[in-house]
């Protein structure tokens, strides 16, 4: 009786950590594999830089496990496998703007190190800890303040960053290493050496550019508040609408939201475009601050929305015979400025001019916009309450403003078109004959996120 009740309570202490661990840590495990299965499909292109990542880090590594290359490098054959860490970023501009910005740095870092020590030796023994803690206070304190400047912080900080840490391991080693030379050029060539192998692998092998992922990003941010505006008019002066298009969007009326904090995004992909070589349709010298511009103007026209977009579910609602004699207009002027909008997207996506597909949108924008302010001065409510008024009348002019934010990204992104050559189509096609419906960006912003956190 005992053995059958002491293994008895074995058996339910075993089920109970058996279902302990299952409840756990199986499913802690399925949940992990669930979210890198997600982040692989959203993006396939994490999947790649992953591998390009661990295949530059074994190329390197080669240079410290065969004695052939470790007799020459030494020790230093690890500064390789450091510089692949950090220089290999998600996209090539990204990369290229790190391996340059540490090459050079490293070069006069090291130089800068070597005189150092030099002019230091000339002092004697006893003055020249004193005349290295001068260069080294002077140099590290200089270059700190200038990375403070917006306009090199914004593309050399890094280097910056790099020169003073080189400067300070070269100057302050020589004073106990004998070879101070033969130390800063064993480092300084590992570190080219790593800073290649990153460079080929990331241009040669599945490139990301990030100029074309910042050329999709505009276009989708700008179809994203065409989005909102063709299903405004109907949601909100409760129109029925049988189109099937109109249905499947209905559901991201709110993905104008993304584009309200695109700023940072926007930023570090220009950055990083402005180092990349040219590539497929982006030339040298490619007018990347141009979209800026569009993005800024994009941004203005979000924050509208964003106020329209709280009138949908507000609790102070207008009547509907007041909001019958403001709805042909105002429809007119949502889904014209809407068309417009999307027009230039399709644009920007395929690189050609929009301006013969936009423009007429634009102008009966404008003509339904003085038609909506003539009738407002003519006063078209002598006797309603002026609460009931408010909202109706502050719609009416938030639309009015869409219209001229509509009318200020078209310019800029006709100036994109100037300045970048698109091409112009042929006026005797039909509209929207060749162009295909713009598809969205694969996860632009979320696959740079790592980029900027190394930044």
């Amino acid at each position: 009786m005992a053995s059958e009740n002491a293994q008895g309570l074995n058996n339910g202490v075993w089920i109970w950590v058996k279902g302990i661990v299952q409840k756990n840590i199986v499913n802690k495990v399925m949940g992990i594999a669930k979210d890198a299965k997600n982040l692989g499909e959203e993006d396939p292109r994490r999947i790649f830089h992953s591998i390009k990542v661990g295949l530059a880090i074994t190329l390197v590594s080669l240079f410290y496990y065969f004695d052939f290359f470790y007799e020459g490098l030494g020790v230093s054959a690890m500064w390789a496998v450091m510089t692949v860490v950090v220089i290999f970023e998600f996209s090539v501009g990204a990369t290229l703007g790190k391996g340059v910005n540490r090459g050079i740095a490293t070069l006069l870092g090291g130089a800068s190190g070597v005189a150092a020590h030099r002019l230091a030796s000339f002092g004697g023994e006893n003055q020249e800890c004193i005349i290295l803690g001068l260069f080294v206070f002077f140099i590290a304190t200089m270059v700190t303040f200038i990375r403070f400047f917006p306009k090199l912080k914004a593309r050399y900080d890094y280097g910056l960053m790099i020169f003073i840490l080189t400067f300070s391991l070269i100057s302050v080693s020589g004073y106990r290493e004998d070879e101070v030379i033969k130390m800063a050029n064993r480092r300084l060539s590992t570190i080219l050496i790593g800073g290649l192998v990153t460079i080929c692998i990331c241009v040669f092998i599945c490139p990301i550019w990030a100029g074309e992922d910042l050329h999709k990003l505009i276009a989708s941010s700008i179809e994203k508040l065409g989005i909102f505006l063709e299903g405004f008019g109907h949601e909100y002066f409760e129109m029925p609408n049988d189109n099937k298009d109109h249905k499947e969007k209905k559901t991201s009326l709110d993905a104008y939201k993304s584009v309200l904090n695109s700023k940072g995004i926007e930023d570090s992909l220009v950055n990083f475009a402005k180092w990349e070589p040219r590539h497929g349709k982006f030339r040298y010298r490619h007018p990347w601050d141009q979209y800026l511009e569009i993005g800024s103007l994009t941004r203005e026209c979000a924050c509208r929305i964003d106020a329209l977009n709280g009138f949908l579910n507000s609790d102070m609602q207008t009547t509907k015979e007041i909001r019958t004699k403001i709805q042909e207009p105002c429809t007119k002027m949502s889904s014209e400025c809407s068309y417009a909008l999307n027009e230039l997207a399709i644009g920007i996506k395929t690189m050609t001019s929009c301006t013969l597909s936009a423009d007429p949108h634009i102008r009966n924008a404008k003509t339904a916009a003085k038609k909506l302010k003539s009738s407002l001065q003519t006063g078209l409510w002598p006797e309603t309450d002026l609460l009931d008024l408010i909202p109706a009348a502050t719609v009416a002019s938030l639309l009015i403003e869409i219209v001229s934010c509509t009318m200020k990204i078209a310019d800029s992104v006709h100036e994109l078109a100037l300045l970048s050559k698109f091409k112009i189509p042929d006026p005797s096609t039909p509209k929207h004959k060749g162009l295909e419906k713009l598809t969205k960006a694969p996860s632009i912003e979320q696959s740079h996120n790592f980029g900027i956190a190394v930044e």
